[in-house]
């Protein structure tokens, strides 16, 4: 009897050995997968936003980063100097994960967005051709009805005129505040501008339709009973245009660009 319970005891350990070293082999394999999965997801969001790939495109993964290369580069940005960091690898810096670092980020002051936290340094995609740039992919966030909304601005090159705008993760409403996602609302976004003559943050969600580009040039249609979620696209853009988020970057561009 007693060999019997020593056999039971030892068999069970084994086997919870075992199983325990499945487990852990099986989440760090999905852990890798995960991780490139979310590495993939972002550069689709990034070519997207560029109108370097059409959203009813099925692309494999091989041509995905086949476009990416071509067209984009990634750098890392110093928030307060506004100046590229040359010796941050951008394909390995997480700017989420930075941003919820207490040593990788500052608090952020009350704002409407309610932006809780500003990495130091964060991530910016530029859109080459020929070895000029193009465009400037800037990832933005901010809180709308019920959630956080992550997605990416894209500027023309001179760092006014609105490219883009997309959002990957959302919680808002479906038909509602969730209608941020629809192709319709985000191809209105394109040529209207970001900043005004005195480069003050200034487009903004109005509530009901505005004009086309040409003459409402700040104005972006609202969003049929959603307003808070419109609100909030409102309120995220203004901190990440302004001297929190991207100012200081945005004013060392045109700077280089000669344009004050």
């Amino acid at each position: 009897m007693e060999r019997s319970a020593r056999h039971t005891i030892v068999f069970t350990a084994t086997l919870c050995l075992v199983f325990s070293l499945l487990v852990s082999s099986v989440s760090v394999a999905l852990r890798d997968r995960q991780e490139e999965n979310r590495r993939l997801g972002r550069i689709k969001n990034v070519l997207a936003v560029a109108g370097i790939m059409g959203p009813s495109e099925r692309l494999s993964r091989a041509e995905i980063q086949a476009r990416f290369d071509a067209g984009v580069v990634p750098r890392v940005v110093e928030l307060a100097s506004g100046r590229y960091l040359d010796d941050v690898d951008p394909l390995a810096f997480d700017p989420r994960r930075a941003a919820r670092d207490p040593e990788q980020s500052r608090p952020a002051q009350a704002n409407p967005a309610k932006v809780r936290r500003v990495p130091h340094q964060t991530l910016v995609f530029l859109l080459v051709e020929d070895g000029r740039v193009q465009g400037i992919i800037l990832p933005v966030e901010g809180y709308g009805l019920w959630s956080t909304l992550y997605g990416y601005l894209a500027l023309e090159a001179d760092a006014r005129t609105i490219r883009g705008l997309t959002f990957y993760e959302h919680g808002e409403t479906a038909g509602l505040g969730g209608e941020v996602d629809n192709p319709r609302w985000k191809a209105l976004w394109a040529g209207r501008l970001a900043f005004d003559e005195a480069w003050q943050p200034a487009i903004r969600v109005v509530k009901g339709r505005a004009g086309p580009p040409l003459e409402d040039p700040y104005e972006v249609d609202g969003i049929s009973g959603a307003t808070l979620t419109a609100n909030g696209v409102t309120h995220l853009l203004h901190f990440w245009l302004g001297e929190h988020g991207f100012g200081n970057y945005l004013a060392e561009y045109r700077r280089e660009l000669g344009e004050g």
